[in-house]
């Protein structure tokens, strides 16, 4: 199996992709809503956390508002890349408005960083300049944010998992870590009065943080550069194709990321005989969409039996030897 050059298809080849791009069109419709209320709610509940953390002097108060805020911004981001992704397919866009939902996961992703390189230098900070911390306000403000981020997530776990809502997620579940810590930080403080675990909780949150926006854009950059989705393998989708009834073998084969839910395949099969195309080109179909590839190009190619060489005929006792024979008893 030979991964050489995308191939454009004859009259032979075979095309499989409306059902998967309604089927994503679906899903996309379905996230909008989930993402707008959620939005709406982390917009409303950031608000009251910066009014508290000013009042209570809590770093880990004021970080998770700052990240709410930014929470907001991603939301509605990918609330508006999941409206873009249910545009039907142009003569400009043929695979559709799909890829959006991977850029706004980009954008996230990236956001994300510059919340937790900040949240990390205002606590390294806090350890040189303690500020007082109000434990009582803290952890009451602190328990709110926390069963509002539980139902914030729990809503979006609900929907279709994309990478534009994977990457809202994140933002939310930095939100619920953030309250966590928050709760943890002013019980502590209320009890013993030690202020250092407000920034010390905050770098913990960072650290988790920072791990779980490079997995993410781990995936976004592989789906950016086209690459195979990381629960399939080229190696293992080849020879389950060249194991269907019919099929000799198979090259040319590419696996590639069209966007969050939506995969793409382009093989040439041979085949014992193109009269039987129709019944591979079924068992092929449904052997990849057991795969989850919905896009899929296939491309026939007729077997050929290799030709053999006939066989020399016997030389004579007195007929010369060509100059390339080699010498006699050898």
């Amino acid at each position: 199996m030979s991964l050489l050059s995308h191939a454009d298809g004859n009259d032979h080849a075979a095309h499989d992709h409306g059902h998967g791009h309604a089927h994503h069109a679906h899903h996309a419709h379905a996230a909008g809503p989930r993402l707008f209320w959620a939005l709406l709610v982390t917009l409303a509940f950031a608000a009251v956390e910066a009014v508290a953390g000013f009042l209570s002097g809590s770093l880990a108060l004021l970080g998770d508002a700052a990240h709410m805020v930014t929470d907001s911004a991603s939301l509605g981001l990918a609330t508006f890349a999941a409206w873009l992704a249910r545009r039907p397919s142009t003569a400009r866009h043929t695979y559709g408005y799909g890829r959006v939902e991977t850029l706004a996961a980009l954008i996230n992703v990236l956001f994300m960083g510059f919340v937790v390189g900040g949240i990390a230098w205002a606590a390294l900070r806090r350890f040189s300049a303690p500020v007082p911390v109000d434990g009582s306000l803290v952890a009451g403000v602190a328990m709110l944010g926390l069963l509002l981020n539980l139902g914030v997530a729990w809503l979006l776990l609900r929907g279709e998992q994309t990478l534009n809502t994977r990457g809202a997620l994140l933002h939310v579940l930095g939100d619920l870590l953030g309250s966590v810590a928050a709760l943890i930080a002013g019980l502590v403080v209320l009890w013993t009065g030690w202020t250092p675990i407000d920034p010390l909780l905050s770098l913990l949150i960072c650290v988790l943080l920072a791990a779980s926006s490079f997995n993410l854009l781990r995936e976004v950059v592989r789906a950016l550069m086209e690459g195979v989705p990381g629960n399939l393998s080229t190696e293992g989708v080849g020879r389950r194709l060249a194991a269907c009834e019919g099929v000799r073998s198979v090259h040319d084969l590419h696996i590639w990321t069209l966007s969050s839910n939506r995969v793409a395949l382009t093989a040439h099969l041979v085949v014992d005989s193109l009269d039987d195309w129709p019944a591979v080109l079924a068992r092929a179909r449904h052997l990849l969409a057991h795969e989850g590839i919905a896009h899929v190009t296939l491309q026939p190619e007729p077997f050929v039996r290799p030709l053999r060489r006939a066989a020399a005929a016997p030389r004579g006792p007195h007929e010369p030897r060509a100059p390339h024979d080699p010498p006699s008893g050898i």
